[in-house]
């Protein structure tokens, strides 16, 4: 296979839907807010309760900051095949046995978000008859990341198999850059040979 045609099948392999980029990015960059928030209220609320004057709305802030990053970094993973996908047993295979397993772990991971929309949901709704302390916002509020999840996890598990059944599931190797420096012999046999 030439490079010409690497190229050509690495960037059909790499299409996605433009909007899901951008909606990846943003919740990536939310994601990071999330998380260097969480670190934050952590650090404060140890530092308040340290000097003896604790802040007790920071353990809400926190736990909401936390789950919140949790459900949203699970929908990125999954854009990104990093969460809820088993790599190991589809790349072993090639053709028509790859293309059912990889189907397969989608339609489970379709399925896994269907749960989670739906018992979420639920979840949600029977949230606002508890409250979280000191604040009394109800805890629907907490809840709410779990469907959302769960429909983003679905979205992108769809562009999934579109992409997978149009352009196949093989991801080719990247392409080695010209440029890069040859690696260093270190083995002792040849040392003294010219």
């Amino acid at each position: 296979m030439s490079i010409a045609d690497k190229l050509v099948l690495q960037r059909q392999h790499h299409l996605k839907w433009r909007s899901f980029d951008r909606l990846e990015l943003f919740l990536m960059i939310v994601c990071g807010i999330l998380c260097f928030g969480f670190s934050l209220s952590v650090t404060a609320d140890i530092v308040t309760r340290t000097i003896g004057s604790p802040w007790l709305w920071l353990q809400e802030a926190t736990s909401t900051l936390f789950i919140y990053a949790i459900f949203i970094g699970a929908a990125v993973a999954t854009r990104r095949n990093d969460h809820l996908y088993l790599t190991a047993v589809s790349e072993a295979m090639h053709g028509t046995p790859r293309l059912i397993v990889e189907i397969l772990i989608r339609v489970v991971v379709l399925a896994v978000a269907g749960v989670l929309i739906y018992y979420g949901y639920i979840n949600y709704l029977r949230g606002f008859g508890s409250f979280r302390l000191p604040s009394n916002t109800p805890i629907a509020s907490l809840y709410a990341a779990i469907p959302l999840s769960g429909v983003l996890i679905a979205l992108f598990t769809i562009e999934q198999l579109v992409n997978g059944i149009r352009n196949g599931f093989d991801h080719p190797e990247p392409l080695e850059d010209a440029g890069d420096i040859p690696p260093v012999e270190t083995s002792f046999q040849n040392r003294g040979q010219p």
